[in-house]
This record gives structure tokens, C-alpha cells and sequence, in this order.
């Protein structure tokens, strides 16, 4: 990702309705490969956990302009280093 400012937009997440950034939130809990170990997690905490962190600021929401898909990634993600300005 790094080196796609152009390509890669930031949304923030208070730009979304509340309906739209769940959605948004839900799709990426539900996505195959998003396991949360051995204990059963129900979606709702899921959701929150999400949330929290995206309102926190420890996850940052994605929009990929050419795949036009939303992915949430941690702050500290090195593959986004280049996109978020100011790190």
C-alpha cells in the first residue's frame, strides 16, 4: 500500500452515518481470515472492539479508489506508513 496517497483515502469514521459505519465495521468482522482465536466472540463485541479503535484512533479506515473497498488496518500497520500523513 505504501506510495498509493493517491489511490488510498482516509476516511473518518464520524464523516459515516452511524448505519454506514457499521456496516462498514460488520462487513470487515465477517470477512474470512478474521479469527479471533479459540474463544467465541460474539459480533456485537466484535463490532464494538472495531468501533472503539476507530474512534480511538488505533485503526484507521480505508477507501481503495481502484477496488472500491473499505478495510480498517491498525495505525501501526507498516504497510500504511506512507499513506497516513505526518508518519
Amino acid at each position: 500500500m505504501t506510495g498509493d496517497k493517491e489511490r488510498i483515502l482516509i476516511i473518518p469514521p464520524e464523516k459515516l452515518s452511524p448505519d454506514t459505519l457499521r456496516a462498514v465495521i460488520e462487513e470487515f468482522v465477517t470477512r474470512e481470515g478474521t479469527d479471533y482465536g479459540e474463544v467465541e466472540v460474539s459480533l456485537e463485541t466484535k463490532i464494538a472492539r472495531v468501533r472503539k479503535d476507530l474512534t480511538s484512533g488505533k485503526a484507521i479506515l480505508l477507501f481503495d479508489r481502484q477496488d472500491q473497498a473499505c478495510t480498517i488496518m491498525s495505525r501501526d500497520d507498516p504497510r500504511i506508513r506512507g499513506i497516513i500523513s505526518g508518519d
